[in-house]
């Protein structure tokens, strides 16, 4: 499409300028629905109030009221404020992340600004703005059409009509508009924005879609059975301590206390609060390596993918086609060895119907290399003509790999018709005899072998009125073949060999010839290269076939996006876990399908960015390897957050169990089990998800997708530490006890020595990472050992916990127990009883 100037006597088409496109924005707001209640300060504080542990808390304070202990309530009521204000952090640093990616999640759109185009967020578009849409594009705003090419959309979000409407009736435009949220379907065109975010007509009617929710990921879901099952478990040990300590101590009172205190030792009630958080800030470090999460749940496959089925160009290359060589029948020309040279007269018309075959204002990269090369070589020649128009498109069909185009010349009839395209198709719609096909079938070989990508063009003039209905209605003229060249990314060859190392198969799909995509295949040094599946063999090849064919084949060329749906299916029908790109309409179906489906953020349509879970914002094939190095590490992270979390939970609840059973001085108080949940809640949620990744994450096999966080092979090292860690307090107590120490002794000397075998715990959880620092468990070992101190050794505290003082001897047998406790932690590891490495 033209590109709209400015001129004198209007400059509507030249756009707002930013001065003016910012008053309005400040004016008018952004351009988007109104969204669901955001999770304000206000909205999370009464989410919080309603998890378990505050009502234990309140519950335990209240009881401590009543027995006239308000020193201690209100000891309780301190540690409750310090809890809400660590969970409200937490909750604000995940609803900060996920407000980050709303933004950048935004609808693009390509705006004409002061006479430039340039691509901003859709919630930045304001009234009166020049939009330019084009096939697959989302329309952003309700905008009325100011110019217009073949324009079909799809408003069926609107109306529920499922058939695309044709907006262009005899070539006029005027009160023709398109509407938010509607889809171009096929053309392109120019729009003036006159209605944004709630004043268009999607705004109008569409207002429920705000209030969506969406749906927990797997990981969420276990989660919550975990807690579930937890929680009624809990119930039940809680009834039963409540009566054993009534009938053996004669304390009904007493016994709802010890309850209660046992309910908040047993219950993790951070878990679902640690998937939610370790999700939404995973989603926005993806962010910062230019990758957006359309859907949480995606996170929870990445570290799964086994098969990743990338595009060629714009992902392993650079998507900058530029002309290379050129050939005509009776001799060729390499434009790189001829630098800076004129283009001998015989090529000229191979230049300028390869033009001609484009768009005036071109986005694809080969119609713009076209143009470079003409603006360069043929500006002062009579072989360009931007006084022609433009009649009649015949597009790509999945029969015939070219296109057509039919232009108006100054003249009038005949018909200028340029025509480009796969070489064998454009043979075929110039009808060639067999010799000259083999002739050109060698020198497409010959360019393919060079890596080159080959196009076909021909030339037709009509002389009838009408025009036909089909490019084969044609007398083309074979003028000859043009290769071009886009250039492999520098990092993809190493990418690739991460993606092997990892156990991930690298599948290469390209529209190019199968001789440039063996090409290409060789220089990014994917295996067994030479093997190559063609879309016209697909068609011939029943699913059986297909199969055994891409069990061992690593390129895939020809293909047309209808066949990446097939080609997907069968792959997950083997088993494979599969991460597809795609940009294009027809790549919708199949990025859906796919586990991970990756869609392309600079040169992708909105209904590819829309149809995957993953947008790449820079097209670049080594973001997807670093998307999956982040899955792992998530999941890697969460692991080792939910073991530790359950693997703690082990020893309070036996500690706190255990002397009623067996009518022996309490261990720990309400007041203990709120110390440690200071402790316990930011290790899970901060500490371990800033967690850096394995020095061998991307050297071990993907995880099987099924794989549940809480599994035998999962479960069992939990209990073995926490067994452990029970084993050792009961220890220290019981010694505690026999040697006719008190019951302020016993507890000290075993919650001290808990406190410090927690730190070895996390360490112990982290053993396996790499050697990279991570602040937080520095400042977490640092804050628990400060917190203890003040515990200990400040008089006033101490009576309210319920301590006596410590002696240097008593500390010793503490640090002692605790170093115990960690060196089994790391022993175990060593010998691999009790490890809990996830794959990925």
């Amino acid at each position: 499409m033209q590109m709209p100037q400015k001129n004198n006597s209007s400059d509507a088409l030249f756009g707002l300028g930013d001065g003016e496109a910012r008053r309005r924005l400040d004016q008018d707001g952004p351009n988007e629905l109104p969204r669901g209640e955001t999770r304000r300060l206000s909205r999370i504080l009464i989410e919080i109030a309603r998890e378990p542990m505050v009502f234990l808390l309140i519950g335990c304070g209240s009881i401590y009221f009543v027995l006239g202990d308000p020193q201690e309530a209100t000891m309780l009521l301190g540690f409750l404020i310090l809890i809400l204000g660590i969970t409200i952090y937490q909750e604000q640093k995940a609803e900060k992340a996920l407000e980050a990616l709303r933004d950048l999640s935004s609808p693009r759109a390509l705006v004409v600004r002061e006479g430039r185009k340039q691509r901003i967020a859709g919630r930045e578009l304001v009234q009166d703005d020049i939009i330019l849409l084009n096939e697959g594009d989302k329309v952003p705003a309700d905008a009325q059409i100011l110019s217009a090419q073949n324009l079909s959309v799809d408003e069926s979000l609107l109306t529920g009509e499922s058939v695309p409407v044709n907006k262009i009736q005899k070539d006029s435009v005027s009160s023709v508009s398109v509407f938010a949220g509607t889809t171009v379907v096929r053309g392109s065109a120019i729009g003036k924005v006159t209605a944004t975010g709630p004043r268009s007509e999607l705004g109008k009617i569409g207002k429920a879609i705000a209030k969506a929710v969406p749906e927990p990921t797997r990981l969420q879901t276990e989660a919550k059975q975990m807690v579930k099952v937890i929680a009624i478990a809990a119930g039940f040990l809680c009834i039963g301590v409540i009566v054993s300590f009534a009938l053996t101590r004669h304390d009904w009172l007493g016994g709802l206390l010890a309850g209660l205190t046992l309910a908040m030792a047993i219950l993790p009630n951070e878990l679902p609060a640690v998937l939610t958080i370790f999700l939404a800030l995973g989603a926005w470090r993806l962010s910062q390596n230019r990758v957006l999460t359309r859907r949480s749940a995606v996170i929870e496959a990445l570290g799964a993918a086994t098969v990743l089925c990338v595009d060629k160009t714009g992902t392993l290359t650079h998507n900058r086609m530029a002309i290379r060589r050129l050939w005509n029948r009776r001799s060729s020309y390499d434009l790189k060895e001829n630098l800076g040279g004129a283009l001998p007269e015989a090529f000229h018309e191979v230049i300028e119907y390869g033009i001609l075959a484009g768009e005036k204002e071109p986005f694809d990269p080969m119609d713009k290399a076209f143009q470079e090369i003409g603006n360069d070589l043929l500006v002062e020649t009579e072989h360009l003509h931007p006084d022609w128009t433009l009649v009649q498109q015949y597009p790509l069909s999945p029969n015939l790999l070219a296109l057509s185009h039919a232009w108006k010349s100054v003249e009038g009839v005949p018909f200028p018709v340029a025509a480009k395209g796969a070489p064998e198709a454009i043979v075929d719609l110039c009808h060639l005899p067999n010799e000259e096909r083999d002739t050109v079938a060698k020198q497409v070989k010959e360019m393919g072998d060079s890596g080159l990508r080959v196009l076909g063009v021909a030339r037709a003039r009509f002389e009838k009125k009408e025009l036909p209905a089909k490019q084969h209605d044609f007398d083309f003229e074979f003028l000859g073949l043009v290769g071009l060249q886009d250039p492999i990314r520098a990092e993809v060859p190493r990418a690739i060999a991460e993606c092997h190392s990892a156990g991930i198969r690298v599948m290469m799909i390209t529209g190019d010839h199968p001789d440039t995509a063996r090409s290409i295949a060789r220089e990014i040094r994917l295996p067994n290269p030479d093997a190559v599946v063609t879309g016209e063999e697909m068609r011939s090849l029943t699913d059986s076939q297909l199969k055994e064919r891409i069990a061992s084949t690593s390129v895939c060329a020809r293909m047309v996006p209808e066949q990446k749906l097939r080609l997907i299916t069968l792959l997950k029908g083997m088993g494979e876990v599969v991460a597809m790109t795609g940009d294009g309409v027809n790549d919708a179906p199949a990025l859906r399908s796919a586990h991970i489906g990756i869609a392309m953020g600079a040169r992708g349509t909105d209904v590819a960015r829309e149809s995957a879970s993953l947008v790449l914002l820079d097209d670049d094939f080594g973001s997807i390897v670093t998307a999956v190095r982040h899955g792992r590490r998530i999941f890697e992270n969460l692991s080792h957050a939910t073991s530790y979390l359950l693997a703690v939970h082990i020893p309070i609840t036996g500690i706190s169990v255990i002397p009623i059973f067996f009518n022996l001085p309490l261990v720990l108080l309400p007041v203990h089990i709120a110390f440690l949940h200071l402790i316990i809640e930011p290790a899970c949620s901060v500490a371990f998800e800033a967690e850096s990744e394995s020095k061998n994450l991307m050297n071990r096999p993907p995880r099987a997708l099924e794989e549940k966080l809480f599994s035998r092979r999962t479960l069992l090292p939990v209990l073995w530490t926490g067994g452990t860690l029970l084993v050792v307090l009961l220890t220290v107590f019981l010694v505690s006890l026999m040697r006719g120490l008190g019951e302020l002794d016993a507890r000290t000397l075993t919650f001290t020595t808990l406190v410090l075998a927690n730190i070895g715990l996390l360490n112990a959880q982290r053993s396996k990472r790499s050697s990279g620092k991570n602040r937080s468990f520095l400042l977490l070992s640092f804050g628990s050992v400060a917190l203890l101190g003040l515990v200990l050794f400040v008089p006033g505290l101490r009576i309210l916990f319920k301590f006596s003082s410590l002696h240097l001897v008593d500390l010793a047998i503490c640090v002692g127990a605790s170093a115990i406790s960690t060196a089994c932690f790391f022993a175990a590891k060593l010998i691999g009883v009790g490890a809990s490495e996830p794959k990925g």
